[in-house]
């Protein structure tokens, strides 16, 4: 497998999981992905790593109910300094969620809400570095923000996490951005004021694995549940799924056809 020594500037670097049942997450992703995890750290808050083949994927924390908030997957991304860029995306209107705290020696947090109401995290990276692998089965391979406040959070990402962004869908029916372009895109922008409903804004992160079907079947027999099925895309093979506790989660690989 090929691994990322450190995450460019304003990429993806991270993601955990904020879980009401920290055993089941553990049990289940290394059930679905192959990984290993740690017990959580009590002097960490509980703060436990998923890792594959000896390489940090992502991390998970007991979600106790006293934020008030719903189990989900987080993105973080990297930062050359989290206290300037936390102040500038203040600036900007982001609300802070946690300000920029050392975490021992392994860097720099803080994570606020964006203009257009999801959470995002900041990394200041020491001896953490963030995820090592990438784009590989059982690796996180894709993070997207699905957001109504579509122009707005485009100009909050370039300016406060200096994102070069292109344009992949114009069309009414979908508008897409990407950090990075075509096949060296890091991360997307979906404008999801196209559909109906009122879901929350909020960031994806699609897991990579040979074959999606059979991963979807896995899901199921995990005691998880399955969103939206299969389906070939000019992207991969797509699917979404939904952990012991109702986790949303992504899985992407190879097209059947």
């Amino acid at each position: 497998m090929p691994e990322r020594d450190l995450a460019p500037i304003g990429a993806p670097c991270w993601i955990d999981i904020f879980t009401s049942d920290p055993e089941s997450a553990r049990s289940f992703y290394g059930e679905l992905f192959g990984w290993t995890s740690e017990a959580p750290n009590p002097e960490m808050g509980g703060y436990f790593n998923f890792s594959k083949d000896g390489v940090v994927v992502a991390g998970g924390m007991h979600n106790d109910g006293s934020q008030d908030t719903p189990d989900r997957w987080s993105v973080w991304l990297a930062v050359e300094d989290a206290k300037v860029t936390l102040d500038a995306a203040v600036e900007r209107g982001a609300e802070v969620v946690v300000p920029a705290m050392d975490v021992a020696d392994l860097g720099v947090m803080a994570s606020v809400i964006d203009p257009g109401g999801a959470l995002i995290g900041m990394w200041e990276p020491r001896e953490h570095k963030g995820f090592g692998i990438i784009d590989e089965p059982g690796a996180p391979a894709w993070f997207e923000l699905h957001t109504r406040a579509y122009d707005a959070s485009l100009d909050f990402y370039r300016a406060i996490f200096g994102w070069d962004t292109y344009v992949a869908s114009d069309a009414p029916e979908f508008r897409y951005t990407t950090l990075g372009e075509g096949e060296a895109g890091l991360a997307g922008v979906m404008d999801d004021s196209v559909f109906p409903g009122e879901g929350p804004a909020q960031w994806h992160v699609y897991f990579k694995v040979d074959d999606v079907d059979a991963t979807v079947a896995r899901v199921v027999e995990l005691g998880g549940t399955i969103g939206h099925q299969p389906e070939d895309t000019p992207y991969g093979r797509l699917a979404e799924g939904f952990d012991r506790t109702g986790t949303m989660f992504k899985l992407m690989g190879p097209n059947q056809g």
